[in-house]
């Protein structure tokens, strides 16, 4: 494992089984998410925890492992692999933290199409489901 505090602390959050609590504590206040379906930036800690809650719940199964890391500064790199609903999904989860450890930027892209179309209707459905 990285010795990194901010990676240290995403893995325990998802290790944790999405726990709000430990996610709130990493996102900062004017953090930034970019959907591999949403076209503009989410901005703020509402929304990006939004987006990131709803995708551990998406993505988050017995199958979804980390299979490489790349750390320069406070710029990440994790790619991970899942299934859902019999698509393999592979993608990556680009991070920038500030020199606190804290979130500040977060993009994630998918492939391959197939898993694209699946992770935006599982996504759609999620997100409405905790607007409601």
């Amino acid at each position: 494992m990285t010795t990194h505090p901010g990676v240290n602390a995403w893995h325990a959050y998802m290790a944790s089984g999405a726990n709000a609590d430990l996610l709130g504590a990493l996102v900062a206040d004017d953090a930034v998410f970019h959907s591999p379906v949403v076209h503009s930036p989410q901005v703020g800690k509402a929304k990006v925890m939004l987006y990131l809650l709803s995708a551990a719940k998406v993505l988050g199964n017995d199958s979804f492992t980390y299979v490489r890391e790349i750390v320069e500064g406070n710029d990440v790199l994790l790619e991970f692999t899942c299934m859902i609903d019999g698509i393999h999904v592979n993608g990556i989860d680009l991070i920038r933290f500030d020199h606190a450890g804290k979130i500040i930027d977060f993009k994630v892209m998918v492939r391959p199409v197939k898993a694209v179309n699946k992770l935006w209707e599982m996504m759609a459905a999620q997100l409405q489901a905790a607007s409601a």
